[in-house]
């Protein structure tokens, strides 16, 4: 099967809704369900969509974690491990940028200083394709960003699933998912306590889920279907791009794959190879749906074919290009980008480094991938002395305040000037 054309000027919509309303309004009733029934609600749920016996536990805890661990073979166990050591190191050197602050200031210092949340919720989806890698990606970057108590959850979660969580150090998984799981996350159901942030990817009522309780806690980014678009020219691999194309397709049926290519002859090429791998491969017939809703874009030049990228601003951007770095340069949208014909965004899926969980729809115009700072605030101090300098900052105060009609706020200000000498005590 071939990718659709699609003009340079007439691209689809990219940002699209992360959510519909009905699924909105799904979510909604079972996040009150959750809410107002606890932990019996959550077991009702759990026992409908997520397969838990009617006396199941809603914990499975370190004990069940370090079982399976144990359970799978070495071989697994260490690309478990050696897979989470290297998302820990990349997360490690993003921790360390952040750094406390401490600066001068008239009449004092101020400063703010970076601390993680206490407790964070991870969320791994376990339908089609339980993804241990999202285990890991979630729960390691908390652990990381220096969390305390780290909690997964995840329907019916296979063994690796839970030897993932193990190796992550969660503190226990929750074999939940859907929007129960999210909203027992949020709220505190049964023996699961309320975190301060969740995070990772899920279907369209996890989704939901997260936009309804965002606020309530924190949440890292409202993700749809996934997206890939290959930037390339006529230097790149037909078969190398189209193999790239369905590791995405085979996600989800919903999931977008995109070509941007100024070769016509690479174009055709590249529809010749998804034909010829679409026949052989096991996942065929969800990424033959997907690719019927992806597309290619011929461009007549690369200036062009960057400017079609940064439209999409896709989830997943590969540059399959001469002189690859120079053309990654000039984009600007992007929730992860893969720079050259050896960067298979499939690396970026398993653990080189940078996490995979990215903004989608579009979304990368104003926001980027998981990381250690969706776990941690920047909490502001000021410490103020008795300087001169401190005078003038509450003369200010007081005018400006009462500039505003503010009158409590500018009597505040001067008991300060009082306090130094600076204004007769009334």
């Amino acid at each position: 099967m071939g990718l659709r054309r699609v003009g340079a000027a007439e691209l689809p919509a990219a940002r699209r809704d992360a959510v519909d309303c009905s699924t909105t309004s799904e979510a909604s009733a079972l996040i009150d369900q959750i809410r107002t029934g606890g932990e019996s609600a959550l077991r009702r749920l759990a026992q409908t969509w997520d397969g838990l016996a009617a006396d199941g536990p809603l914990v499975l805890g370190p004990e069940v974690l370090q079982h399976a661990l144990a359970s799978i073979r070495p071989g697994e166990r260490e690309l478990l491990e050696r897979t989470a050591d290297r998302i820990a190191t990349f997360a490690r050197y993003q921790r360390a940028c952040l750094r406390d602050l401490s600066v001068a200031v008239p009449g004092g210092r101020a400063g703010h200083d970076v601390s993680p949340v206490e407790r964070a919720g991870c969320y791994a989806p376990g339908g089609r394709f339980p993804l241990p890698s999202s285990v890991l990606m979630t729960a390691v970057t908390a652990r990381v960003a220096g969390v305390k108590h780290v909690v997964v959850a995840s329907p019916r979660p296979t063994v690796v699933t839970l030897a993932a969580a193990a190796v992550a150090q969660a503190d226990y998984v929750l074999p939940v998912g859907g929007a129960h799981a999210i909203a027992a996350l949020a709220y505190g159901c049964g023996p699961i306590e309320g975190v301060d942030v969740v995070v990772g990817p899920g279907n369209r009522w996890v989704t939901a889920a997260k936009q309804l309780v965002a606020g309530r806690v924190g949440i890292d980014m409202l993700a749809g279907p996934s997206e890939l678009v290959v930037l390339a020219d006529d230097s790149a691999d037909p078969a190398t791009v189209a193999a790239d194309l369905l590791a995405q397709a085979e996600h989800d049926p919903d999931a977008r794959p995109i070509l941007v290519t100024t070769s016509e002859l690479l174009a055709n090429a590249v529809d010749e190879a998804l034909e010829l791998q679409l026949a052989e491969l096991p996942t065929g017939a969800i990424a033959r749906v997907a690719c019927s809703e992806g597309f290619t874009v011929i461009c007549v030049n690369m200036e062009v074919a960057v400017a079609v990228c940064d439209q999409l601003a896709p989830e997943h951007l590969e540059v399959c290009t001469r002189d690859a770095e120079a053309v990654s340069r000039n984009l600007r949208h992007y929730g992860g980008l893969f720079i050259g014909s050896r960067s298979a965004e499939v690396f970026g899926d398993y653990g080189v480094g940078p996490n995979h969980v990215l903004p989608t729809g579009s979304t990368a115009r104003f926001t980027g991938g998981l990381s250690v700072l969706h776990f941690l605030r920047v909490r502001t101090w000021l410490c103020m002395d008795q300087s001169d300098a401190s005078v003038e900052i509450a003369k200010d105060a007081a005018q400006l305040a009462r500039m505003e009609g503010l009158e409590g706020h500018a009597r505040s200000a001067e008991r300060r000037l009082i306090a130094t000498g600076s204004l007769p005590d009334a």
